[in-house]
């Protein structure tokens, strides 16, 4: 990613949206204030890519707002979905100077950059940062778990009824809810990126929101603004217990 590819933006670190789930989480004032010399903000429009897969990473970044999608194209030309990138996610890897997937902006997004080099530099003299990577490491490792088995194993209605869990628990994270009574969050996806994500038909997709909608699961205000009337049911539905899934 280039400096010229995107649009500068400016974000102050106290007013970051993503702070208590990030990677500067655990960060003290002066450790954040060394990070800002390393720090610079990027925005995406939707359908652009960030970073192609084997290209060289000078950087690493939390995503602050915003989805993208991480695919692989595989010998045939094919393109495999491999996982979602949410506000807070973090992109790259310290110690790797290549890029492991394509990284596309699904919706508009905003990224906050870390030049890698000095990042990692930090990292050995700050074990906040590294301790708050590994977790969040071990999180991203039990995500691709719960994801090969919604893809490998669950019906259309539990894979749709997955994938609103997922966009609904790290929305009420992010916006410091409680996972208890009603639950409203914009869906960032389209139906066809849902279903490209999934693994289904566009048909396939749409007549399983409507049997959500229609069986009170969840409900609709246009095409974008959903409501969980029951978070726990919304899990069952999933085929996921209260405490399990995949966003923490």
């Amino acid at each position: 990613m280039s400096h010229d590819d995107a649009h500068p933006v400016s974000l102050q670190c106290g007013d970051c949206p993503i702070r208590h789930r990030a990677v500067c989480a655990r960060c003290e004032s002066s450790e954040l204030d060394e990070l800002e010399g390393a720090k610079y903000y990027r925005s995406f429009e939707a359908g652009q890519t960030v970073i192609w897969s084997g290209d060289k990473m000078d950087f690493v970044a939390s995503v602050v707002s915003g989805i993208a999608t991480l695919t692989q194209t595989l010998e045939d030309g094919r393109t495999q979905m491999v996982g979602l990138l949410l506000p807070s996610d973090f992109v790259g890897r310290p110690g790797r100077d290549r890029a492991a997937y394509n990284v596309t902006a699904t919706t508009d997004i905003l990224m906050c950059c870390f030049r890698r080099k000095p990042f990692e530099e930090m990292m050995e003299r700050t074990p906040h940062i590294a301790q708050r990577l590994l977790q969040m490491t071990l999180d991203e490792l039990d995500a691709a778990r719960e994801w090969m088995l919604l893809l490998g194993r669950k019906t259309a209605r539990e894979k749709i009824a997955s994938l609103l869990s997922i966009v609904a628990r790290r929305d009420a994270s992010i916006r410091h809810r409680k996972m208890r009574g009603r639950l409203s969050f914009d869906l960032p996806l389209t139906r066809e990126a849902m279903a490209d994500y999934l693994g289904l038909t566009l048909e396939t997709v749409s007549r399983q929101m409507s049997a959500l909608k229609r069986d009170g699961v969840i409900e609709l205000e246009g095409k974008r603004h959903v409501t969980v009337p029951d978070m726990d049911r919304l899990l069952i539905e999933a085929g996921d217990d209260s405490d399990g899934g995949l966003i923490a």
